[in-house]
């Protein structure tokens, strides 16, 4: 019998699993909302993520159950484990990609780097902290926020006063100079293997990912080294299984400080589909089912991907992809509207700048 993956969750991400398990001949079912998402093609049931019976029906006869999103709450997790579930990413190491103040402490507790902060529960815990950095920070929701939501740059805690109106917990950390933001992916089996791709720069539009380059320009020796060094202890003293994304920031003080965590596969590893001899979702079901880690290296000197946002209806793939023949093509079955994440295009290889102008020039016949 081949093996039975579950994944929560009916977005891009697991509609990105489908074809790397139907090579593996690994059954792939996915718990979706609602129906017509993503991954709509292996929807096997719908339901309430957040409810532990549909949940628990859903993991009935499967062999693992993963995650296309970091949003399951973790009493559902913690029930799955209770019925002898096998829950990869488990809900030990899931909780410090769900809450920020959590990874914060615990990242501070490794002497891993990462932004100073606190946990503030007033305005006047706030403007403390202001005045302590220069006037300005940023506050985070620790819940719930993702591609630039729940995140605001401020310099009055009045800024957020409808945050402490409600019953959320805020983070604050200095406001980082930084030259870039990097990203360091990987992944690791529950024996302890783990195979990393090099790491990468994200280039953010309105805090949503909108290019990467793979490897990052500039980064061979104690960049790369850093940012290996630092992914892989976190994955290892935190458990996690699957994929991990450790989003950075390179400081112009030179420091490299970890941003945020995502414990699935991400955004900055998506030109591994097509620039690394194994992509990040194939590594992703290899790893949660313990199987050995495919070859995370890559196929040409450099690859980048452009995320199409917002998007048309109109059929503009006769252009592109004649204009563009050599662009490797992904879009989410999305309807499109501004700023969405509709699809990604990636272009590869010797020459960075002709990678560059091709994956923007593709994906730009998308978005008109």
């Amino acid at each position: 019998m081949p093996p039975i993956v579950g994944v929560i969750g009916g977005g891009q991400l697991a509609r990105m699993m489908i074809p790397p398990a139907v090579e593996l001949g690994i059954e792939l079912r996915v718990f979706a909302e609602t129906a017509g998402e993503s991954a709509g093609i292996a929807v096997t049931q719908l339901g309430d993520y957040r409810n532990v019976d549909d949940v628990l029906r859903f993991a009935d006869g499967v062999d693992v159950v993963t995650f296309d999103h970091e949003h399951v709450p973790q009493n559902v997790l913690r029930a799955l484990v209770a019925q002898g579930v096998n829950v990869n990413p488990g809900p030990d190491a899931l909780q410090f990609a769900q809450d920020k103040l959590l990874m914060r402490q615990r990242l501070s507790e490794l002497g891993l780097p990462v932004p100073d902060w606190a946990a503030v529960a007033s305005t006047v815990e706030l403007d403390a902290f202001l005045a302590d950095h220069g006037g300005r920070a940023v506050v985070k929701t620790a819940t719930g926020g993702y591609d630039g939501k729940g995140v605001r740059v401020v310099s009055s805690s009045a800024e957020v006063a409808d945050w402490f109106e409600g019953d959320v917990s805020l983070l604050v950390e200095e406001l980082v100079d930084f030259r870039r933001e990097l990203s360091q992916v990987l992944a690791r089996r529950p024996s302890g293997e783990i195979a990393l791709w090099p790491v990468v720069e994200s280039i953010q539009v309105g805090g949503v990912c909108a290019e990467v380059i793979a490897p990052a320009p500039m980064s061979a020796g104690r960049i790369s080294d850093m940012a290996a060094h630092i992914a892989t202890e976190i994955a290892e003293q935190l458990g996690v299984t699957g994929v991990l994304a450790v989003e950075l920031f390179e400081s112009t003080d030179d420091r490299l400080l970890v941003n945020e965590l995502a414990m699935r596969p991400h955004n900055s590893g998506h030109w591994s589909i097509d620039g690394s001899a194994t992509s990040q979702f194939e590594q992703h079901l290899r790893a949660v089912l313990d199987l050995p880690l495919g070859p995370a290296t890559m196929r040409e000197p450099w690859s980048v991907m452009v995320n199409v946002l917002g998007g048309t209806s109109e059929n503009h793939y006769p252009r592109a992809l004649a204009d563009q023949p050599e662009v490797k093509y992904h879009f989410y079955g999305k309807t499109p509207r501004p700023g969405r994440k509709v699809g990604h295009v990636t272009a590869g290889g010797a020459d960075l700048d002709t990678a560059v102008y091709s994956a923007r020039a593709a994906a730009a016949f998308f978005e008109k």
